[in-house]
């Protein structure tokens, strides 16, 4: 299963996500699973926990990634530890009802609407924010930081993409924030949000048939082992080019990548219909 090449592509997928998540706060998962979906094929993984295998090990690498990108937003001033420590509960309450619903849920239904998901969130992100309310250290209620974090929460257990797709766009459009607060916060809270999320996929996916060897739940240890250790270097290179970048071009990126991902998300689903 593992030959040289199929390291090297694990490798080059770590290097990838671990770069785009430190410089979009969006934790990695958002460009992971896609890879991991057409990977996981490559290498024989039945297509019955294809979907949900490609989720729980993705959760498990945003871990140490957000943490690596966590620690290089905290040093520019970009994470308001009031703030995440609000959207951190949210977050994690979120996270076990997110993945609970998502082991539920058939696979190409799963597939759908993660492609929905990062379209629908991309749209809203080309819509113009009022400027002058972004405000870095301006009072936002306690329940309004919970809310978000247990919404990024649900969506990041449900999608395994790390919550950021959700919490970055919520904190501009919802809270206000600049786009660099948005992206630490976001970086912050999804490190305890991950734990949660794939703790739940390994406890609801560990006596289901067909998994391959090595993989825990609905987590896959070697896959973790490999891709990992890249993601934590590039994500540190990945944050600390975010803070050179102007706000509409790092949104625009953003928003760019999350559509062309949606859309081929959906085309390779109804190409198998």
């Amino acid at each position: 299963m593992f030959t040289p090449l199929v390291i090297l592509m694990f490798a080059a997928f770590g290097s990838i996500a671990g770069f785009l998540a430190g410089l979009l706060g969006i934790g990695g998962g958002v460009i992971l699973v896609p890879l991991f979906l057409w990977a996981f094929t490559y290498v024989g993984i039945s297509d019955t926990v294809l979907v949900h295998v490609a989720i729980g090990t993705s959760l498990t690498i945003i871990f140490p990634t957000t943490a690596s990108s966590t620690f290089s937003h905290f040093r520019n001033g970009h994470v308001n530890p009031t703030q995440v420590l609000y959207l951190s509960i949210g977050a994690m309450l979120g996270a076990l009802g997110g993945a609970t619903l998502a082991t539920f849920v058939d696979g190409d239904v799963l597939k759908g609407l993660f492609g929905l998901m990062q379209i629908g969130v991309a749209v809203k992100i080309f819509k113009p924010t009022k400027i002058e309310h972004l405000v870095p250290e301006r009072e936002i209620p306690p329940y309004k930081l919970l809310l978000v974090g247990l919404a990024a929460g649900a969506f990041s257990a449900f999608f395994g993409v790390g919550g950021g797709v959700i919490a970055v766009p919520m904190m501009l459009f919802l809270l206000y924030l600049p786009i660099h607060r948005a992206v630490g916060n976001s970086s912050a809270m999804i490190v305890l949000s991950s734990v949660v999320g794939a703790l739940s996929y390994v406890i609801h996916g560990w006596s289901v048939p067909d998994l391959p060897d090595w993989t825990f739940g609905y987590v896959n240890l070697p896959v973790v082992a490999i891709v990992a250790p890249f993601t934590i270097i590039a994500a540190r290179f990945g944050a600390r080019l975010a803070n050179r970048f102007e706000r509409d071009r790092l949104m625009k990126i953003f928003a760019v990548l999350l559509i062309i991902i949606g859309l081929r998300l959906l085309i390779s689903l109804f190409l198998s219909l």
